[in-house]
């Protein structure tokens, strides 16, 4: 229900300014900037002194060879940091060797006039002596046994991909794991799963959902509320992730914030597709630092001002702090703020000319706070522990637009206290041992009304009144085994056991992977393992027989192959397979699948009273994925897959689920001609998603959309397919720097198919499209 269908309306305002900004701004020779950073062991966050590390500019249209590129060279100090300064402002890379580790390149790393930009460089160690093939490093690390099905990123690649608007989930969907929903959602489907499947963590800390508009119980939305300049980088695991995660079936995404300045206080004010804000950064002492940002949509100011055509419109905001100081050199504490609110009230009559459903009035609120501390005790063992709060508030009604009756009362808090521990020991180079536990109180309040209306299928559903007050807890502990008893071969053993205090299940979730080199270009990895999660509370608490069902289960399979074509680029081809059981069923609508209802509606709308575990499911899968970072001046991705993701209903019949696209291809890069200048595109095709037709008769006699029962995902969406192109263009000046884009969603203006809803006004099936072709104009002022 939290469209943002006024944005539309704005976006023609962004391109006059654009142009205006961009010619009324002229270039100037900036003053220089510098890299400074650290080279850790990345099993035991050790520093690693002496350490020799390049820094070279990315010069466009030049040879990749060292001898004709501006170079720069230095070695690490006792604590393993280095520093360069008076570096012209641009494109670099950070090349990073030790005797005994693999060397690793970074690549991105932006220098800006006046400012320091922080690198991080965590080393493999290797077993590898000088007679044996030495693996090829670089660009991309050696494959390791826990690194099947992972995909990293940049916070500098996650800014200029074109069609994220600075979105963390969006450029998740380049990968040929993620299938493409519909603009309008940056919902993770990941290898055929719903979007309840998804973890999210933010330096260590477990978030829910890191979007505006938050489904509850779930973890997609349309817009992130994570600020891309705090990000330093992400990696996401699609599949076969090691036993430290857990209470997750398909997906784990790990985020790490970038440190404030440690020498002045610094600033940015940005003004784009997310909103107006900025942040401030500077030292805390002379071994921390702080950094703040905040930010607020302004459509409700625009629609205020001007008349676009709509008399309200939603409007949210964000902020997030990160603090960071270093009790010693082994020891280091962080404390991490996160909190977002949104707000949209529509009426009956906006709802009605902007095709919603329903509409009425949201209030939710998100907020995420913690404290971390590293402990190094020695060069082979560190700890991280975390301890936090996370809560999250709902306070909403909804009535439906073609009746104008009650569909859903939704005041609903809730809250758990985490504390999260992990230990690394590293016995050598060829044994590490990782363990640790979590445990989760969790509190949560309901005060719920159902208005009386029919199901999806027509059934009819009493008004039902949910008021209820929960404390339960979650824990788990875990420990893996890493071992290589050969200097190509890494085997990875891991258990989970994990407790649900809710339904008092004990589970213990074994998990294993293997990885071997078989050449310094070439190598294969395998993983597997036992995977359950427990399901949202708002949905199990409805009845106390529920406290009986199982918590729902998935068992994972990979391989992968992995080629390197040259030193930065890389092919990988993955196959999968997914088995799930256990899934809760209604039995009052035998035919559809309960976690895939986010489709039919925003949320858990209907009541669910006495559900069954019987629900089973499926998803299989090859991927093919092209890398090539940036050497020089091109960098991209291009993917592609083909998958089927299908589900056992109550009544034994299989049917594809509703994210089964089978066909997924998308590429995504960009050239840069110089360092002012970058251009890049993105490119999706997917294949049409299943949906079930609508009972025209039961939807006109109820008013709202009925479905037909007998043809349950028996129709599909004509195929999705859309190009976004994007311009960035910096300005650097004596003490601060301009970057001014453009990016064009859906460019050719495809009439993507978004959905279809039961018109009551005129009596008929509509169809709704996705967005049309959209500018998005964005500015950032680093002070």
């Amino acid at each position: 229900n939290c469209e943002l269908y006024p944005m539309r309306s704005f976006f023609p305002f962004s391109v006059p300014v654009f142009f205006l900004t961009f010619f009324l701004v002229s270039a100037a020779q900036g003053q220089s900037g510098g890299i400074r950073g650290r080279v850790t062991d990345a099993e035991t966050d050790a520093q690693l002194p002496g350490a020799n590390v390049i820094v070279r500019a990315v010069e466009q249209g030049r040879s990749d060879s060292v001898e004709t590129a501006d170079v720069r060279g230095a070695a690490t100090d006792g604590e393993g940091r280095f520093a360069f300064d008076g570096l012209p402002a641009g494109s670099y890379t950070v090349r990073v060797s030790y005797i005994g580790y693999e060397p690793r390149v970074l690549t991105d790393v932006v220098v800006r006039p006046g400012r320091v930009t922080s690198v991080d460089a965590a080393l493999n160690s290797t077993a590898y002596s000088a007679e044996e093939v030495e693996v090829t490093a670089g660009y991309f690390t050696a494959v390791k046994a826990e690194d099947v099905s992972v995909a990293a990123f940049s916070g500098e690649e996650i800014r200029r991909s074109p069609g994220s608007a600075g979105d963390v989930s969006r450029i998740m969907m380049v990968l040929p794991s993620v299938a493409k929903v519909n603009d309008q959602s940056n919902s993770l489907i990941v290898r055929g799963g719903s979007p309840l499947e998804n973890a999210f963590f933010v330096d260590g800390i477990e978030v829910p959902n890191i979007n505006h508009f938050p489904a509850q119980g779930s973890s997609g939305g349309p817009l992130g509320l994570l600020p891309v300049d705090l990000i330093r980088d992400v990696t996401f695991s699609a599949g076969g992730f090691p036993a430290r995660f857990g209470d997750r079936l398909s997906s784990v995404m790990d985020i790490s914030f970038r440190d404030g300045d440690r020498e002045r206080i610094l600033g940015q004010a940005d003004l784009n597709f997310a909103g107006f804000g900025g942040l401030l950064e500077g030292p805390v002492g002379e071994k921390g630092s702080w950094i703040l940002s905040a930010r607020r949509s302004y459509l409700d100011l625009l629609v205020s001002a001007i008349d676009i055509g709509t008399s309200v419109a939603p409007w949210y905001g964000d902020a997030a702090l990160k603090v960071s100081y270093e009790l010693s050199p082994a020891h280091r504490i962080s404390v991490l703020g996160l909190w977002s609110d949104d707000h949209n009230n529509p009426d009956a009559e906006t709802a009605a000319e902007n095709d919603m459903q329903y509409y009425g009035r949201q209030d939710i609120y998100n907020y995420t706070g913690g404290v971390s501390w590293r402990a190094l005790w020695n060069a082979q063992t560190f700890t991280t522990t975390s301890l936090s709060y996370t809560g999250m508030d709902f306070d909403e009604q909804f009535l439906k637009t073609g009746s104008g009756l009650p569909l859903l009362r939704n005041d609903s808090r809730e809250s758990w206290v985490q504390l999260r521990t992990e230990t690394r020991w590293k016995a050598g180079p060829a044994f590490s041992l990782e363990f640790g536990g979590d445990v989760k109180a969790l509190r949560s309040s309901y005060d719920n009304r159902y208005g009386a209306a029919p199901d999806e299928l027509g059934n009819p559903r009493p008004e039902f009144t949910f008021q209820r007050d929960i404390n339960t807890m979650q824990s788990g502990v875990f420990a893996t085994a890493v071992l290589s008893p050969l200097p190509a071969l890494t085997v990875s053993a891991g258990l989970r056991a994990q407790h649900t205090e809710w339904n008092d299940r004990v589970v213990i979730e074994p998990r294993a992977a293997v990885a071997l080199q078989l050449s310094d270009l070439t190598s294969v990895s395998a993983s597997g393992g036992v995977y359950t999660q427990s399901l949202p509370l708002l949905l199990l608490a409805q009845d106390d027989a529920n406290r009986g069902l199982e918590n729902p289960r998935a068992l994972h399979g990979v391989l992968s192959l992995s080629h390197l074509l040259t030193e930065s680029t890389r092919l990988t081809l993955e196959g999968y397979v997914k088995e799930y059981d256990r899934f809760p069923v209604d039995p009052d609508q035998a035919g559809l699948f309960l976690v895939d209802e986010m489709n039919y509606r925003y949320g858990f709308f209907m009541p669910h009273g006495r559900l069954q575990s019987t629900g089973q499911a499926r998803s299989r899968g090859v991927e093919l994925t092209l890398q090539k970072k940036l050497a020089r001046d091109f960098y991209g991705i291009a993917s592609a897959s083909y998958s089927t993701s299908r589900y056992t209903d109550a009544e034994g019949v299989e049917r594809p689920r509703v994210y089964d696209n089978r066909l997924l291809f998308s590429i995504e890069g960009g050239y840069k001609p110089s360092a002012e200048w970058e251009f890049s595109v993105r490119w999706i095709y997917a294949g049409g998603a299943p949906y079930t037709p609508m009972d025209a008769a039961a939807s006109a006699a109820a008013r709202q959309e009925v479905l037909d029962a007998g043809r349950i995902n028996a129709e599909r969406h004509p195929d999705y397919h859309s190009m976004n192109v994007r311009v960035d263009r910096r300005f650097h000046f004596d003490s601060s720097a301009l970057v001014v884009y453009l990016s064009v969603w859906n460019a050719y203006n495809r009439q993507n198919i978004a959905g279809y809803i039961w018109d009551d006004g005129n009596k008929r099936v509509k169809t709704l499209y996705q967005w049309g072709l959209l500018p998005i104009f964005g500015v950032e002022w680093e002070f």
